[in-house]
């Protein structure tokens, strides 16, 4: 019989004992340091939550309302701590209810842990009651999945999950467990693991590659860095600002990449994408050198590839090789961790300072400040904006906050205009661009840093998508902020209705409820305000209340967020209004 030496985080032990399968997934997850895992239970998952009633004071199980608010809470707990979540459902309706988080941590690159139960072994492909082949299903939105039938197997399994998870470019890992494979014993012994044959998660470094590309950014007139989400993954931060520092580099990020400098850093130049600033879109089709640093070329980003930056020589810094030349042919790519291709480049690097390349920026800022900023952050107008309640947030959490966002308008919004001071503080749904993911991931990341503050940004459309997790507020206690910028529309589609579609209005207004009341319901502060002189007492009240917060900001119907770049569009046609 198949054995595995056991590894707390605390304790190492040898010790063979012979427990049910269902038992061995509870410890095996303690031996991986799982303190806490979000989940819904249901009849072929049943043994395992037994197990975990016996366990309730080394892991923390998390009720949600729904499968997929586990993923999301999943979610957001690892995007903050950096460690691998974990969400547990059981078969059929239950496990399917976990791909849409599941898809939106592989586009993501969050590590997660799924585990599903599933029907008895002598049933599967029957069509039993409750029964779905969620191998099948998830295999294309997951890095690796197993089946597991036989309880030997759990111990090596999960041990061969976490470290799919967490290693190279992260990602979500589905186990599936029959049930008889939960209730059978065998003899129990855990060993992590360290490697498997045939995956390397991480590159080797061509040193040639480094030097190549030392020698593009020292003879670069017109440099523009535009990072990603790697730099963060990577704990890259340290290594990234000496880079960009010694080499006077002017640095954009993708939505995923913000926080891992400063907002106010001299060198951050701001968004880059479909709703980014004005001036790094326009000069990533001017500079003569382009360096992509943990980012994929998200077509939000790109925009047309046919114009995107072909006048630049192109360096790739990826940890992903299957991402270089995916989308833009990289000039010099350069595999590895960024952690470790930042820090050997930085010897190879001159000290610069493109004076007059980082005065364009500033100057092309002014454009999109006199046209677009201005207004949205000092409105003449009597309706409250959504960057004015964002400015609000900034004020009271001094950019320390982690802001949790949904999809849609006020996404763009809190990405644009919320101060990050702090790593690991911009957290939503990029690749995917899932409504609903806010209030499930705002959970998860409280958890996940209990000593930070989370603020939740939401429309009036995704909140609702997921707002039965107000029970998980509830029943956990935990001090999330919600505030939901309500425009009684589906923001970004009207949006794109006014645009493209003579404002044919169809189906994007919304009739909403009492979201007020709602809270209330489930025992949470709450309040809402319309007026502008309200705005600051209500952002101070929230932030300084204790518990979780509901505060709704009614804001103008028919804002738009702009600058635009219309899909399809080159990145420098963009609409400022």
């Amino acid at each position: 019989m198949e054995t595995k030496t056991i590894k707390n985080n605390e304790q190492s032990t040898s010790k063979t004992i012979r427990i049910s399968g269902s038992e061995a997934v509870v410890r095996s997850l303690i031996a991986e340091g799982v303190d806490v895992l979000y989940g819904y239970p249901g009849g072929a998952i049943m043994p395992v939550y037994d197990e975990l009633y016996k366990f309730q004071n080394e892991i923390h199980h998390v009720l949600t309302r729904h499968e997929q608010g586990a993923t999301h809470a999943a979610q957001g707990y690892a995007r903050i701590s950096g460690k691998v979540g974990v969400a547990m459902a059981t078969s059929g309706p239950g496990a399917t209810n976990l791909i849409t988080g599941i898809a939106d941590a592989q586009i993501d690159s969050t590590p997660m842990v799924c585990i599903t139960g599933q029907v008895g072994s002598h049933l599967l492909g029957s069509d039993a009651f409750q029964e779905t082949d969620i191998v099948g299903i998830s295999t294309p939105v997951t890095k690796w999945n197993h089946q597991v039938t036989k309880a030997s197997e759990i111990p090596k399994v999960i041990a061969k999950a976490f470290y799919i998870a967490k290693s190279g470019r992260p990602g979500p890992v589905l186990i599936d467990i029959t049930k008889d494979a939960q209730f059978e014993e065998f003899d129990f012994k855990y060993e992590k693991c360290t490697g498997i044959r045939s995956y390397k998660p991480i590159p080797e470094t061509n040193p040639n590659t480094l030097q190549a590309a030392a020698e593009l950014i020292n003879n670069a007139k017109k440099p523009l860095v535009v990072w990603g989400q790697g730099v963060i993954l990577g704990e890259a931060e340290a290594e990234f600002k000496a880079v960009i520092e010694k080499a006077g580099l002017p640095s954009a990020w993708t939505i995923l990449g913000a926080s891992a400098i400063h907002s106010t850093h001299p060198l951050n130049v701001g968004m880059v994408g479909m709703h980014g600033n004005y001036a790094p879109n326009v000069l990533t089709n001017e500079c003569d050198v382009l360096i992509a640093i943990g980012m994929r070329f998200d077509d939000r980003v790109t925009g047309n590839l046919a114009t995107y930056a072909k006048q630049a020589k192109v360096i790739h810094f990826e940890i992903d090789p299957a991402e270089v030349d995916k989308n833009v042919k990289a000039d010099v790519p350069v595999l590895g961790n960024s952690k470790e291709t930042l820090a050997a480049i930085l010897p190879l690097l001159k000290e610069n300072s493109h004076t007059e390349w980082h005065q364009k920026f500033k100057d092309l800022y002014q454009v999109e400040f006199d046209k677009v900023i201005k207004n949205d952050l000092h409105p003449s107008k009597d309706g409250l904006t959504m960057g004015e309640v964002l400015i609000e947030i900034n004020v009271q959490t001094k950019g320390e906050a982690a802001i949790v966002s949904d999809v849609g308008q006020h996404q763009m919004i809190a990405c644009r205009y919320a101060d990050f001071n702090v790593s690991k503080s911009n957290i939503t749904s990029g690749g995917l661009g899932t409504m609903g993911f806010a209030l499930p991931a705002a959970i998860g990341a409280k958890m996940g840093a209990p000593e930070r503050d989370v603020v939740m940004i939401a429309g009036d459309g995704g909140y609702q998508m997921t707002i039965q997790e107000l029970g998980t507020i509830f029943q956990t206690k935990v001090p999330v902020k919600i505030v939901v910028l309500n425009n009684n529309f589906l923001g970004m589609v009207r949006q794109w209705q006014q645009l493209f579609f003579d404002k044919r209005y169809a189906s994007t207004e919304m009739e909403n409820p009492d979201f007020v009341a709602i809270a209330k319901g489930y025992h949470i502060n709450a309040k809402s305000v319309s007026k502008r002189e309200d705005l600051a007492h209500a952002v101070k009240e929230m932030m300084e209340t204790e518990g979780a917060y509901f505060l709704e900001v009614m804001v103008e119907k028919e804002d738009n967020v702009f600058p635009m770049i219309p899909t399809g569009a080159s990145v420098s046609d963009v609409r400022l209004e």
